[in-house]
């Protein structure tokens, strides 16, 4: 199967490692891996934002770049759910462009959706590989659990791979980033992660285990900033591919 491998913005800038974490373990699932070479944001600032023109362009730049491929994966619940879910807003007044969307969203996954619901992954690269000692807890993003459903999947994955996941208190509960959220109402957004940091850290757990970057980099920079240089933020697919 070939399969679209959508690597987002902040990994491609920030954490492209995470993305080779991802090739590892769609390789190990015996997918044939294609990276478009020009892809680039799939709208969801712009979207936020209300600046709908530049959002559907991006959409369409998105839709032409990966309509052929037998699956779409996002490593992102939060771009996934803005594909999945939003592009069909953005193409509503165009009856082509929107049949076209129709066409191609029953093949987009989130990452961890795609390899435990799709290909069913039954050898994980990380499985015994990582250099994780003690349970980890998971935080479960706003796009990805309520706009697709994840939250069963990671935990699951984790597990297979042979970690141990303890819940923190409100693990469903929002990290403060939401985008461009974050900027507009700083000390609301400061206050949201302060408690999400204190419930990881009440947890006991020795590392935080979650699926979007945004977050990843929210509550890293937090825990940072107060003075915890212990917890470890690890983005899901480098736990299951072995590079945690």
């Amino acid at each position: 199967m070939r399969v679209g491998f959508f690597h987002t913005c902040l990994i491609d800038m920030m954490r492209p490692e995470i993305g080779f974490s991802v090739i590892k373990l769609l390789e190990a699932a015996g997918c044939e891996i294609v990276v478009p070479e020009n892809q680039t944001c799939c709208g969801q600032p712009a979207y936020s934002s209300g600046d709908r023109k530049a959002a559907r362009a991006l959409a369409e730049k998105f839709v032409e770049e990966f309509e052929g491929f037998d699956y779409v994966v996002i490593p992102s619940g939060s771009c996934g759910g803005h594909v999945k879910t939003h592009y069909t807003d953005l193409f509503s007044d165009d009856p082509v462009w929107l049949a076209r969307m129709q066409r191609l969203a029953p093949r987009v996954f989130e990452l961890t959706d795609f390899l435990y619901n799709v290909v069913k992954i039954e050898k994980l690269p990380g499985e015994g590989k990582n250099n994780i000692k003690g349970p980890v807890t998971y935080h479960d993003s706003c796009c990805g659990l309520r706009e697709l459903g994840v939250q069963k999947q990671p935990r699951a994955l984790l597990e297979k791979a042979g970690v141990t996941v303890k819940e923190m208190k409100d693990h469903r509960q929002c990290c403060g980033f939401g985008g461009t959220f974050s900027l507009k109402y700083g000390n609301v957004s400061a206050a949201i992660v302060d408690e999400k940091c204190k419930n990881i850290q009440d947890s006991g757990a020795e590392a935080v285990v979650l699926g979007d970057l945004g977050c990843m980099l929210n509550i890293e920079g937090r825990l940072r900033r107060t003075g915890d240089n212990t917890t470890r933020v690890l983005h899901v697919a480098q736990v299951l591919a072995g590079d945690a």
